[in-house]
C-alpha cells in the first residue's frame, strides 16, 4: 500500500468515526449530552488538580516533575562536581513545591470554564479527539491560570537565594540572546511548567474517561460517553 492510498484510507476512517459518533449522540438529548460532558470535564479536571496540588504531586511524578531549565543545566553539573549538589536539589524541590502550591488555584477557574461552555464548544469536544476537552481548557484558562499561579510561585522561590541569583543571571543573558525569553525568569519558567503539568494530567484523565466511561462512576457520564464508543 503506497503512502497516498494510506492517507486516503485514514481520511475515510476518520470521517466514518465522526459519523458513527454523531449517530450515537443522536440518541441522546442535547441537554443530557452537555450535562454528561460537563460532568466528565469537572471530574477529570478535579482529579488532576487533586493529584498535583499536594506534596509530591509534581516532585514525585516523573511525568510532570519540573527539572532545572536548560539554561542552568551546565551550572548544575558544575555544582554537583564540586560537592554542592544539595543547592541544585534544593532548587529543584522548591520549584516543584511551588507548582504543587499553585495548582489548587486552578479548580475554580476550570469549573467556571465548564459552566461558560457553549453548545458549539460541547459538540466539538464530544466528537473531537481524546483530549478535545483539555484543549478547550487550554484555550480558555491558560492566561488567567498563569496570572493566579505566578504570585504563589514567586512566594515559594523567593525563599531560595539561588533562585534570585538565577533570575539575575538569566535576565542579563536573555538581553544578550544567550537564554531564551521563557527561561529568563525562574518564576515564569516554573509557572509555565506547572500549567504544562496540569494540562497533561487533565488530558490523561480525559482519555481515561473516554476509554472507560463505565468506570467514571456517574450515570450521565456512562450514558453520554458510552454512546461514543
Amino acid at each position: 500500500m503506497n503512502a497516498r492510498t494510506l492517507r486516503l484510507l485514514l481520511v475515510v476512517l476518520g470521517a466514518w468515526l465522526n459519523v458513527a459518533a454523531a449517530a450515537g449522540l443522536d440518541k441522546i438529548s442535547n441537554q443530557d449530552a452537555i450535562a454528561g460532558l460537563k460532568a466528565a470535564l469537572e471530574k477529570g479536571s478535579s482529579a488532576a488538580v487533586n493529584n498535583l496540588g499536594r506534596s509530591d504531586g509534581f516532585f514525585g511524578n516523573d511525568r510532570v516533575k519540573i527539572p532545572l531549565p536548560e539554561s542552568l543545566k551546565r551550572y548544575e553539573r558544575l555544582m554537583r562536581g564540586v560537592g554542592m549538589g544539595k543547592y541544585a536539589d534544593e532548587l529543584i524541590l522548591t520549584m516543584n513545591r511551588a507548582a504543587e502550591a499553585a495548582v489548587p488555584e486552578a479548580k475554580v477557574l476550570l469549573v467556571d470554564a465548564v459552566k461558560r461552555m457553549s453548545v458549539q464548544d460541547a459538540k466539538g469536544i464530544l466528537t473531537g479527539g481524546d483530549t478535545a476537552g483539555t484543549e478547550y481548557f487550554k484555550r480558555t484558562t491558560s492566561d488567567p491560570l498563569r496570572a493566579r499561579f505566578l504570585p504563589i510561585v514567586q512566594q515559594a522561590t523567593r525563599k531560595v537565594k539561588l533562585a534570585e541569583s538565577y533570575n539575575n543571571y538569566a535576565g542579563q543573558a536573555a538581553k544578550l540572546g544567550l537564554v531564551s525569553k521563557e527561561h529568563a525568569s525562574l518564576d515564569a519558567y516554573v509557572t509555565q511548567k506547572a500549567l504544562d503539568g496540569l494540562f497533561f494530567m487533565i488530558g490523561e484523565e480525559e482519555k481515561k474517561i473516554r476509554r472507560d466511561p463505565v468506570g467514571a462512576g456517574t450515570d450521565i457520564i456512562k450514558k453520554v460517553f458510552g454512546a461514543l464508543k
